[in-house]
């Protein structure tokens, strides 16, 4: 079993940057794709980006990509996702997510999810 905890979130004015994190304990999760998901207000869950277990393939979704960076420290058990230029549409609870697997923007294919942690950016 995986244990996932996010941190990180917060207020913050547009433009500005957050940097969240996603621990996990439990069991390693050296091998596993990592993956953060956002959801705001009234819309469902969506795809942020993922990094596989050795770090060298990232995804992101084309509403981020140059914006956010997702990076790994297995030693810590660790996966980071940090977020420049932050827009009012960002404004999200942020969720991290682990899959025994390849990197996917497929939320269901991802066998352990964490609790999530709030990025709110004003205007």
């Amino acid at each position: 079993q995986v244990q996932l905890v996010e941190s990180g979130g917060g207020l913050v004015q547009a433009g500005g940057s957050l940097r969240l994190s996603c621990a996990a304990s439990g069991r390693t999760v050296s091998e596993y794709a990592m993956g953060w998901f956002r959801q705001a207000p009234g819309k469902e869950r969506e795809f942020v980006g993922a990094i596989s277990w050795t770090g060298s393939i990232t995804q992101y979704a084309d509403s981020v990509k140059g914006r956010f960076t997702i990076s790994r420290d297995n030693a810590k058990n660790t996966v980071y996702l940090q977020m420049n230029s932050l827009k009012p549409e960002d404004t999200a609870v942020y969720y991290c997510a682990a899959r025994d697997g390849q990197v996917t923007p497929i939320l269901s294919r991802y066998n352990y999810r964490g609790q999530g942690t709030q990025v709110t950016v004003s205007s």
